[in-house]
């Protein structure tokens, strides 16, 4: 089985997660982490739990002042992925002095498909009334009819030349995650086929640069260009409606099943059993489709609408950070529990000290490759089972309105169990947590200490042996 795994399985599944897409989308995707993780503490302070709080804040003016500092950072998380995915493009390339001019044209390219434009703000009122409940939907309806035709088809028509929002953020993924991608590929490609204007020597090195991007930027922008008058004139649409429609939602769907956390929670510990580290591998695919969930419920949260009828998530990226990957792959805060209250055997003592600390902060090396689990038999069951359990139990907790859906706060995958839960959802998340935690203790309980055992054998064989020399 390892030989079959090793020579037939990992093979291809490593050639694919290192080509140059899937580099330049793992990388490039961190480039948006910065401003998803000070973005989601605004949107703490927009939207604190404490009425009086929320209150003074709102009558202060304070609340809109968070809420922009979160539109403008977490909200617009697809313009960050689209110039971070064609700029590591080229610098995983070599061309680390053309990187900034290709992310900067993904960006021109990413604009140019979108419609310039946003629903005008009378209709929404037409159709449901004032936010603030000062005027109905049939007040206003009433009001309307009775203004000049003229003014009626103004009024009713889109606001033109504006950026809209809804693609810069998690509706906007899918299509920036293609566009940087795409032109990370087309701007090397024109390159280093010699599509490029070269400047005299004494030209210095920074004008230089800007004459050798400008044949493969006009290339791809005119490209863009193209793409969205083809969709705006045959019909009547844009090209991020249509990926968001075709690809975006069948994929978040997917990701946000039973079935779709259940085979994340399986594969990452079974790429870490064979060495392969399961996290980065698992982290690169499911981003694309669990940080546009988490901005979605980021973005129901902040509108006081969260709830799955109102169509939020119940796997969002926290729940593969702060869940499936809690105390680090495999959930191994059982063994460290075992292995410093329990274990008898020097090497499980030994290796739980050093495991303790790290593990706080979800990162567990030292169990992965001291203990070992990779490759461990007797510990595999116990690897791969508890992720499965705690992905059950939180799914089944969020499924039947046990707890709310996650808020969409995105807390740092390094925070430490129960303080990320209460970022990511309250008392109820931070609950959950230590729930999850209990569960991993009761399952790897029993296989530990079999472990041990073996251990405590090898142990006082390889003491006899010596005692013997």
């Amino acid at each position: 089985m390892n030989n079959f795994i090793n020579n037939k399985v990992l093979p291809p599944v490593m050639k694919f997660v290192n080509t140059k897409a899937m580099t330049a989308l793992k990388n490039g995707m961190l480039y948006a982490m910065p401003f998803i993780i000070v973005g989601s503490i605004f949107l703490i302070l927009a939207n604190i739990p404490i009425t009086p709080v929320a209150d003074y804040l709102s009558k202060t003016g304070w609340s809109p002042i968070f809420s922009q500092a979160y539109a403008m950072s977490f909200g617009i998380l697809a313009i960050w992925a689209v110039v971070g995915i064609a700029y590591c493009w080229l610098q995983d390339s070599g061309m680390q002095d053309k990187a900034l001019p290709a992310g900067l044209t993904a960006l021109s390219a990413f604009f140019i498909v979108q419609t310039l434009s946003v629903a005008n703000p009378i209709s929404s009122i037409l159709t449901a009334g004032a936010a603030d409940g000062s005027v109905s939907a049939a007040q206003a309806s009433t009001a309307f009819n009775q203004l000049p035709k003229a003014m009626q088809a103004i009024l009713d028509s889109p606001v033109t030349g504006v950026l809209n929002l809804t693609w810069q953020g998690g509706q906007g993924m899918i299509s920036a995650i293609l566009i940087g991608l795409l032109t990370g590929w087309a701007y090397t490609a024109m390159i280093n086929a010699g599509w490029k204007i070269t400047m005299p020597e004494q030209v210095p090195a920074n004008v230089a640069n800007q004459f050798t991007s400008m044949i493969p930027s006009g290339v791809i922008i005119i490209a863009a260009t193209a793409i969205y008058a083809l969709f705006d004139k045959i019909g009547h649409t844009s090209l991020p409606e249509q990926i968001y429609t075709w690809l975006q939602q069948p994929l978040q769907h997917l990701g946000d099943s039973y079935i779709g956390i259940i085979v994340i929670a399986l594969l990452v510990p079974f790429f870490w059993f064979f060495g392969v580290h399961g996290g980065i591998i698992m982290g690169a695919i499911t981003g694309a489709f669990l940080i546009p969930n988490t901005a979605d419920n980021a973005a129901l949260w902040k509108a006081g609408d969260l709830s799955l009828a109102n169509g939020a998530h119940i796997v969002t990226n926290e729940f593969y950070n702060n869940f499936i990957n809690l105390t680090g792959s495999g959930i191994t805060f059982g063994l460290i529990i075992f292995t410093l209250f329990f274990a008898k055997s020097q090497q499980m003592k030994a290796i739980g000290k050093v495991e303790l600390v790290p593990g706080l902060f979800n990162i567990n090396e030292p169990f992965l490759f001291g203990l070992p689990l990779v490759l461990n038999p007797i510990l595999a069951l116990p690897f791969f089972l508890v992720p499965v359990v705690v992905a059950t139990t939180v799914y089944g907790a969020i499924y039947f309105h046990i707890v709310p859906p996650m808020n969409g706060v995105a807390a740092p995958w390094t925070t430490p169990p129960i303080i990320s839960g209460f970022l990511i959802g309250g008392w109820q998340y931070a609950l959950l947590q230590a729930v999850a935690l209990l569960e991993s203790v009761l399952i790897y309980l029993p296989f530990a200490r079999k472990y041990d055992k073996v251990l405590m054998q090898e142990e006082a064989a390889n003491e006899a042996e010596a005692t013997q020399a």
